[in-house]
């Protein structure tokens, strides 16, 4: 069983969409509920998370791989690259080799590396444009998992992430029900025993065309048009934040405990 876990990424691993007052930076997300678990197994267990919202792979890599190796985890998160695959222009078979070469130095020590393929945007008419270079960017990520033995978390099919109730109002970040069904795909995939249970979303309610329009336009409004300003400012959402678990630390019983 894992006594060092270490987290890499953005908001995605950060737990952005999954708000809660009382952890740090105000959200809690899959990797925290990962870390709970683990803990139950083995208390004691050490956690870090040195994800940051709005961070680019080349600054994930940048950022927190050193770090990371320092701590000498036996087990290691990383996802990267999905606020690149959202830019205008993006070299993904660049971008890749970059990150081909930080999976290697992960593996190489010895610690259990778990990778994520992107969420398919099928359902949704904004992100479906996205597809082709998601495609793309998962086609690398399930062979850089091959070439260095890493494991697999495969949000592209999952379908149940093609469901826009388990999105934040912006579409970008999952929501509480979101990260819990990733939760309980991390720990599947590392063969732990959990108690992480998805809720049952029932049938979903069938919106006209007006309504969906309507829609559209109130996220463009809200977010869409925000996310753009801050992108020609040259800023950030986590522009000042720090990492909300930067360096190893034991979960505590009363996180445990939290465990869903």
């Amino acid at each position: 069983m894992f006594s060092r876990f270490v987290a890499l990424g953005d908001s995605f691993t950060e737990g952005v969409g999954d708000d809660d007052p009382s952890s740090p930076n105000a959200v809690r997300g899959w990797a925290d509920r990962v870390a709970e678990q683990l803990a139950r197994a083995r208390p004691g267990l050490a956690y870090a998370n040195l994800a940051i919202r709005g961070r680019l792979l080349p600054q994930v890599l940048a950022e927190q791989l050193e770090p990371a190796l320092e701590m000498k985890p036996d087990l290691v998160t990383l996802y990267a690259g999905g606020n690149d695959l959202m830019r205008p222009k993006v070299d993904v078979d660049a971008l890749c080799d970059d990150y081909d070469a930080a999976v290697e130095r992960l593996a190489a020590t010895g610690a259990t590396v778990v990778l994520f393929t992107g969420v398919d945007g099928v359902e949704d008419p904004i992100f479906r444009r996205m597809r082709g270079r998601t495609a793309v960017y998962n086609e690398h990520v399930r062979l850089i998992a091959a070439r260095h033995g890493a494991r697999v978390v495969d949000l592209w099919a999952m379908r149940a992430l093609r469901d826009r109730r388990v999105w934040s109002a912006d579409r970008i970040h999952l929501n509480t029900d979101g990260h819990v069904l990733v939760a309980a795909e991390v720990l599947d995939v590392l063969g732990v025993e959990h108690e992480v249970t998805p809720t049952p979303l029932g049938e979903a309610v069938v919106l006209s065309r007006a309504q969906q329009r309507a829609q559209n336009l109130q996220w463009a409004r809200e977010h869409a048009l925000p996310w753009i300003g801050r992108r020609l400012r040259g800023t950030s959402s986590g522009d000042g934040l720090r990492p909300k678990r930067p360096t190893l630390e034991p979960v505590t019983v009363a996180e445990a405990a939290s465990g869903d």
